[in-house]
């Protein structure tokens, strides 16, 4: 079956990753981007958020290149301020793969694109899920922050690629692992690759402790 095809609007931003099942603040100030925020609450409240490859300060004010695996999301929450700003809620859907780029006469950018899904798990990913929520207290133990600080994102009853997911969000700082983590279709190797992440910060951050 083929994957479901979309055609949204995308928001594209230098190092921020948007995970499935995560809840992303964005603080929207560009005309462009009020207008798509306009635009996307009259329709069905959808858009994507991409990240920008490296180099997209030369054509920022264009169409500068941009990673082809993105985070579909709605908004579910919209105040729009005095300035005309907007700071807005989305909550993560699904990823999308960008066919291409659409002609249009809006001031955003507007792509047809697929709906991923998740590959697996096909193993027990019971293993790597311990590692991750071990790897997860000792970070919160490292940095002095409240030990049920994870806790909705570590929680029982969710998909391992969903915890894994919300974890990269909340905690892995490198932008690069974070795409590298969203284009990561195979759950059981997405779940053991964010362990081993969150444990190598642990390490680092220990090892810059006195």
């Amino acid at each position: 079956m083929a994957a479901p095809v979309v055609i949204v609007p995308i928001f594209p931003l230098p190092d921020v990753t948007f995970f499935p099942r995560t809840l992303l603040p964005l603080h929207v100030f560009e005309a462009r981007y009020r207008a798509m925020v306009i635009d996307a609450l009259e329709r069905d409240r959808r858009l994507a958020v991409v990240r920008l490859r490296a180099g997209y300060e030369a054509s920022y004010a264009g169409k500068p290149a941009v990673h082809p695996v993105a985070g579909l999301g709605q908004i579910v929450s919209c105040e729009r301020l005095a300035t005309g700003r907007y700071n807005i809620l989305l909550e993560g859907e699904c990823r999308i793969r960008i066919e291409h780029e659409l002609p249009s006469d809006t001031l955003y950018r507007v792509v047809r694109a697929h709906r991923l899904v998740d590959a697996g798990p096909v193993g027990d990913a019971a293993a790597s899920l311990a590692r991750i929520r071990l790897a997860c207290r000792s970070l919160l133990s490292t940095l002095q922050r409240p030990a049920d600080l994870l806790d909705p994102a570590l929680a029982d009853g969710q998909e391992a690629g969903v915890i894994a997911d919300r974890v990269a969000a909340a905690v892995l700082p490198d932008a690069d692992a974070r795409q590298s983590l969203l284009e990561t279709l195979d759950a059981d190797a997405r779940v053991a690759r964010v362990a081993d992440a969150v444990e190598s910060l642990v390490r680092e951050l220990k090892g810059r402790r006195p």
